[in-house]
């Protein structure tokens, strides 16, 4: 165990956390000279393995994310980075499994390895920066301004993240940007005859095997699509509060947040939420929406996820939406365009009446 500290070497499971956060962990602990080993991208391998470990009705990440520690063992790679993330904000909490994602691994997973477990309680008084000194600490790492230098390059590489993907940077190449310090932004933006956005977590929209390519599929059918990263923090939170609504969940502005901005600005001609079968936040925020997208008789379908999700039905599902949302923009159209007909008809008319009358300038 102390061998492998000292290699300076660290598991990330690339499940929950890492998909919104990996820029700032690769940019922290690569200034930190601590060499970062992910696991692989998740197949169905990966989440069987992970349901071995935890009881059925455990929700399809925290299996993800078990699965994923599991491949790092089998890797060699046994000190793992286990983030505990309770609250982003004065109460703004996450759900009770991420909260407690250290001693779910802990207890179900029993084999011989390290785990670095920092906490973020900003409710406790836990900033951010304890956070960082946690992790820098477990690597028996106590230089202050070496850390704060850590943290200034996990910023960078976090924050080229963000602006190429708010640019239009497909979530791929703006995390493997950011990785290689590169800040590279998309100049055109391309149009398609439709537009959704989706409101998901990032771990399970951006996992391609747990989200089934949604995006992709979407892109096929011609569909533009939008996500959180689309959407700035600011913007996000002013969108739930102009809907009357208030931010509990740590992770709500990727849900509620983002589907709120598309909503309130009349961006898109449809939303898709996408949550994990069981999910209670997830449920309570997506129902928020449906009341909300009702009142302004915006199209939104709830895809829901597990390890038994088929391919043909949750395909079948996205083609019948995006079919039925067609055919609404095809009515309004032809509606406006009727519109359009009847007032030139109208003008033409008048012009007419005022040449017969001789009323006419």
């Amino acid at each position: 165990m102390n061998t492998a500290l000292l290699n300076n070497k660290v598991g990330i499971p690339r499940a929950i956390s890492y998909y919104n956060n990996y820029p700032f962990y690769y940019g922290f602990f690569k200034s930190l000279g601590i060499e970062v080993v992910l696991s692989d991208k998740t197949t169905t391998k990966i989440i069987n393995e992970g349901c071995k470990y935890v009881v059925s009705d455990t929700c399809l990440p925290v299996k993800v994310f078990a699965g994923h520690v599991v491949n790092l063992l089998d890797k060699g790679c046994n000190v793992i980075f286990v983030p505990s993330i309770q609250s982003t904000g004065y109460k703004i909490n996450n759900c009770s499994k991420i909260r407690g994602l250290p001693e779910i691994i802990r207890n179900v997973i029993n084999r011989e390895f390290k785990m670095i477990e920092p906490t973020l309680d900003k409710t406790e008084n836990i900033n951010f920066k304890s956070f960082c000194n946690q992790i820098a600490n477990a690597f028996e790492i106590k230089d202050s301004n070496r850390i704060k230098k850590a943290m200034a390059d996990g910023w960078k590489a976090y924050d080229a993240f963000c602006e190429m993907a708010q640019s239009g940077v497909p979530y791929q190449e703006a995390l493997k940007n950011a990785i290689d310090g590169k800040l590279v932004k998309k100049s055109v933006d391309i149009v398609k005859p439709l537009s959704v956005v989706i409101m998901a977590h990032g771990y399970n929209l951006f996992d391609e095997r747990i989200s089934m390519n949604i995006i992709k599929k979407l892109e096929k059918m011609d569909v533009k699509v939008y996500t959180s990263l689309n959407v700035s923090r600011d913007a996000a939170i002013s969108s739930i509060h102009s809907l009357g609504e208030i931010q509990y969940w740590a992770n709500e502005l990727e849900l509620t947040g983002t589907a709120a901005y598309y909503l309130l600005n009349n961006k898109v001609d449809g939303i898709i939420a996408l949550s994990a079968f069981g999910c209670g936040p997830d449920s309570l925020m997506v129902d928020e929406m449906m009341y909300h997208c009702k009142e302004k008789g915006m199209p939104l379908i709830h895809l829901t996820i597990d390890e038994h999700t088929g391919e043909a039905g949750f395909v079948t599902r996205l083609e019948a939406f995006v079919d039925m949302l067609m055919r609404k923009k095809r009515s309004i159209l032809n509606k406006n365009s009727g519109k359009i007909k009847k007032q030139s008809a109208e003008v033409v008319k008048i012009k007419t009446d005022k040449i017969l009358t001789g009323s006419a300038k």
